[in-house]
């Protein structure tokens, strides 16, 4: 019988790379990204903890720092940090000391937006860009670089990487892509016919000025590398031999001791879900072959992260020769211990990344089913053992039940679940369909995590209080989620929900209106569903677009698709009314602009307005419940134990059981409820 520890140390993610002076001791990383935690453009106390949580989970290399600003023309519109003053490095010198203690690299990305800036924000100065093309994602039309602006600009870049060098970091990388250096790289963004435009040799020089001035800059030990496009994809114009042909160029001044290969384009948000930073519903590691030819023609060590969201992925990757270091960016923001759990023999344990891309968007970096991850100022990663077991009910097998079970199984209690249903996962059983269906793996880990803790889980039982009530419990938490809201005007016993439409209950009538009341997932899937069975969809929201409730990426993705299905939403649009006519149904919509009536005749009307509470069994078991029932919102606020004394059991609502909201929410609750129950 092999020996696992053998079989381990022969893991090529688990073997050290050599880059200049720097050992790195793993080939995983997380790629540099504007995690939503700076603080007046410094990475203080909460940004420090979110990236020292990889460290401790034995992450090799940690970037940080996504489009950090070097001057006060590039300024921040998501949350970068400024590298542009001297104000950063003591923040710098904490930070790389922290990181440096738990064994981990630290570099920063630096750069300069150029046409990607906002004239609007910071000090309000113009964009710039080698030419004055418009950027279709960020809308500034950029000013005409003079000479005077590329040498401020390189000046700049030469002054924060020393300043990133006098805060202890090992490193920094500077960005292509739709940023100042890609544009003037790209034909599509340059369009100058001076000595830094027209032939690739011209398209290069500022940026190897910026290197040459870099290097000049620090010390022979700091490492430099550079965050490249190998192949801008469909929307751009640099190809992939161009790209290897530019990249030579530089590796041969010997400024670079890496690439960071990434593919595709950045400039408007299709590109950007799906190239740039590909989430659900695309394919696993998708550009990993094009990073491999690009690697076989460079000599440096070459970096790559695009939705490499599993080890069997990376390992393959990094066997294989397509790269070496596997950047796992949003799957350690999923399991910052993925490296430590991996060392340790136990990677089936590794909380996996669904690729929702939630962890991206406004409520960056938080992840979908990762309460703790972005709080770790506040939450614990590890849930410490309560100093008293207790005899825990949890109702409800969706995302909120399995989550609370298993917090509260980590803390030593008694813990049983209780399901109406014939199978885990509550909604999610449905939002799991099409290209959605990775959401899969929230339950899954889960319900792995509760085999392992023994914990068990009781199916097709529909607990009535008095159930709940005979198995004695000194704790009861109600996770029954919500029944779908239909009360819209006169007519709601005329319409369906879009859950009927997405849980096969019902089918899509000949000619539908399906009327979006939330700017959510259901809607759109019930509309999806009736254009796949042939039915004519006429699709309406109360919103000013599609999804509006949604991330940018999953937003992005419904307006592809209904844009492949010949969908154009009816927006701003209010239904006050349903009524039979002539066997048919009469649906009246409001412009809310407007206030002009529209009459439309359909054989199915269709709506989505989220979820209503069933309160019935919380009703009835406040009665005996020590805490009527009621959370303290200030002790759940500031994590503090929910106050004791009296009879009876204590007693929660978590999730849709109290109020409709996404997934995140709901293990959120469940968590910070649960973690010190």
């Amino acid at each position: 019988m092999t020996d696992p520890s053998i079989a381990l140390s022969k893991d090529p993610l688990l073997q050290p790379l050599r880059i200049r002076g720097l050992t790195l001791r793993n080939r995983i990383m997380s790629t540099s990204h504007a995690c939503g935690l700076q603080v007046g453009g410094y990475p203080q106390e909460a940004y420090q903890a979110y990236h020292a949580e990889k460290a401790r989970g034995g992450i090799a290399l940690s970037m940080f720092g996504g489009s950090s600003n070097v001057a006060p023309d590039s300024p921040n519109i998501f949350q970068q940090l400024n590298v542009g003053d001297d104000g950063i490095i003591p923040h710098l010198q904490a930070f790389s000391q922290r990181m440096h203690d738990h064994g981990a690299a630290l570099m920063c990305q630096i750069t300069h937006l150029g046409r990607r800036g906002d004239p609007y924000q910071d000090d309000w100065l113009p964009a710039i860009g080698p030419s004055p093309l418009r950027e279709t994602l960020h809308r500034a039309i950029p000013r005409e670089m003079d000479r005077h602006d590329i040498d401020r600009v390189v000046a700049a870049y030469a002054a924060a990487a020393k300043r990133c060098e006098d805060g202890g970091l090992d490193g920094i990388e500077t960005l292509t892509g739709g940023h100042i250096l890609g544009q003037f790289l790209s034909p599509k963004t340059n369009h100058r016919t001076d000595g830094f435009g027209g032939s690739l040799e011209n398209r290069m020089r500022l940026i190897q000025m910026v290197h040459d001035a870099m290097r000049s800059a620090v010390s022979d030990a700091f490492v430099i590398g550079i965050r490249w496009v190998v192949d801008e994809g469909p929307d751009g114009a640099l190809s992939a031999e161009d790209s290897v042909r530019a990249a030579q160029m530089l590796q041969a001044s010997g400024t670079v001791d890496f690439f960071n290969a990434i593919y595709g384009s950045m400039d408007t948000l299709r590109a950007l879900a799906m190239e740039n930073m590909p989430g659900i519903g695309t394919p696993i590691a998708p550009w990993v072959e094009h990073i491999g030819r690009f690697k076989r023609e460079v000599g440096l060590p070459v970096f790559h992260a695009a939705r490499i969201s599993d080890l069997a992925s990376a390992r393959h990757a990094v066997a294989q020769g397509h790269m070496d270091m596997a950047g796992m960016t949003r799957a350690q923001i999923a399991d910052p211990h993925l490296v430590a759990k991996l060392a340790a023999g136990h990677e089936e344990r590794i909380r996996p990344c669904v690729g929702a891309q939630h962890c991206q968007s406004q409520y960056r970096p938080k992840c979908l089913h990762n309460a703790v991850t972005g709080r770790e100022t506040t939450l614990p990663h590890d849930v410490t053992p309560a100093k008293t077991r207790r005899r825990a009910v949890v109702v409800g097998a969706g995302p909120a039940g399995l989550e609370a079970a298993r917090v509260l199984a980590l803390r030593g209690h008694d813990v049983s679940v209780h399901e109406a249903a014939d199978r885990p996962g509550g909604q999610l059983v449905l939002a799991a369909s099409g290209w959605r269906r990775d959401l899969t793996g929230i339950i899954d880990w889960r319900l792995a995590e509760l085999e392992r803790a023994g914990v068990p889980i009781h199916y097709n039982v529909f607990m009535e209080a008095q159930d709940v009530a005979a198995l004695n419990p000194d704790l009861v938490i109600l996770a029954t989620g919500g029944l779908p809201q239909l009360e819209f005007g006169a007519g709601n016993d005329l319409v369906v929900s879009a859950w009927d439409i997405v849980g096969s209950q019902t089918k899509p009538g000949d000619k539908i209106l399906v009327w979006d009341g939330t700017g959510r997932h259901p809607a759109p899937m019930a509309a999806k569903l009736g254009v796949d069975a042939g039915s004519q969809v006429v699709f309406s929201t109360i919103d000013a677009g599609l999804a509006q409730d949604l991330t940018y990426a999953e937003t992005t993705r419904w307006r592809t698709e209904f844009s492949r299905a010949g969908l154009v939403p009816m927006t701003d649009q209010r239904l006050i009314g349903v009524k039979r006519s002539n066997n048919r149904l009469t649906a009246t919509l409001l412009n809310e602009l407007t206030h002009q009536e529209t009459h439309l005749d359909v054989d199915q009307v269709v709506v989505d307005m989220g979820t209503l509470p069933d309160n019935d069994m919380f009703d009835t078991l406040r009665d005996g419940a020590r805490n009527d029932g009621v959370t303290d919102l200030t002790a759940l606020i500031e994590n503090r134990p929910q106050p004791s004394g009296g009879t009876g059991f204590e007693l929660h609502r978590i999730g849709d059981a109290q109020a409709s909201r996404n997934v995140h929410t709901a293990i959120y609750d469940a968590f910070r409820l649960c973690h010190i129950a």
